[in-house]
């Protein structure tokens, strides 16, 4: 093989040697802007492309330019993924990913991850969205986020303060994870066997429950408000739903969930959120585009 040949072989090589190993990071920036695992990887695939076509020799810094790509592609879809959102059949959750081999997801920190938490991202603009991940999740410094976002370190700083008091004002007070798993244990529990006093004691006054089926039959199209009513809606449908279910404990988005089969094809993913005042969201995620990219997120990350 000529020489010339060998050597663009090689830089191949090391452009894919690069991307692989920033490849997590790479990922968990853009699912935390997107709340997808299918949308960040599609973008994934894009930056791929576009670092393949860039003159590398000219980047002094593959891993800043990778994650100012990244953020800007994530920054665009996210844009257009608001609109697409205000037209989904019923309640929308953000898509689950398997954190058993990554818990952090790619990230100095595991901030931003939970599903509740994700919801609450949900509520800043795509900029400061974009901020705020870069700067509590993975840590990087104003400038280069006033880089990426193209502004001022002064007004980067500020998105993230901004975004910080937002998203501290609406946040509940987390458990840790081993609270976390031992009150799903104990609602399943009480949610097998219909024990609405027994649902009641573990739930916030102001808990919902949301089933995210994108219109799929089957899937509630209303979150269900309120610790009495979620608590006899759950006890009038644990005769239909829990006979014969065997449960799969799995890890989601660096939480406890269950897998929960619903008929010979299809399952639920059930998980909750919660805080020392007890359950307030029970989460179930019948989509199944969503569980199919749950079972290929192990294999992303």
């Amino acid at each position: 093989m000529p020489a010339e040949s060998l050597e663009r072989v090689s830089a191949l090589d090391q452009a894919a040697s690069d991307f692989v190993e920033l490849r997590p990071r790479l990922f968990g920036i853009a699912y935390r802007m997107l709340g997808s695992a299918v949308e960040a990887e599609d973008i994934l695939q894009e930056v791929w492309l576009r670092w393949q076509n860039t003159d590398r020799v000219t980047i002094e810094n593959p891993s800043a330019f990778l994650a100012l790509i990244t953020t800007r592609l994530a920054i665009n879809v996210a844009r257009s993924a608001h609109s697409r959102r205000e037209t989904y059949i019923g309640p929308w959750l953000p898509e689950p990913v398997d954190t058993s081999l990554d818990p952090t997801l790619g990230a100095e920190r595991g901030e931003a991850l939970e599903l509740a938490f994700l919801l609450l991202l949900e509520r800043l603009a795509p900029t400061e969205r974009a901020a705020y991940v870069l700067r509590e999740a993975f840590v990087y410094p104003y400038a280069q986020i006033a880089e990426i976002l193209q502004l001022t370190p002064v007004n980067a700083r500020q998105l993230v303060s901004r975004a910080r008091k937002r998203l501290t004002a609406a946040r509940r007070e987390p458990i840790d994870k081993m609270e976390h798993r031992r009150l799903l244990a104990v609602f399943l529990d009480a949610a097998q066997t219909g024990n609405v006093a027994a649902l009641e004691d573990l739930f916030a006054a102001d808990v919902v429950s949301s089933s995210d089926g994108g219109g799929i039959r089957g899937a509630a199209r209303f979150p269900l408000l309120g610790s009495n009513r979620v608590a006899k809606f759950l006890a009038a449908y644990a005769p239909r739903f829990w006979p014969g279910a065997e449960m799969t404990w799995v890890e989601a988005n660096g939480r406890a969930g269950v897998l929960v089969p619903r008929n010979h094809t299809d399952v639920v993913l059930l998980t909750i959120e919660a805080s020392p005042q007890g359950i307030h969201h029970v989460m179930w995620i019948v989509n199944p585009a969503k569980l199919g990219a749950f079972e290929r997120s192990h294999h992303l990350i």
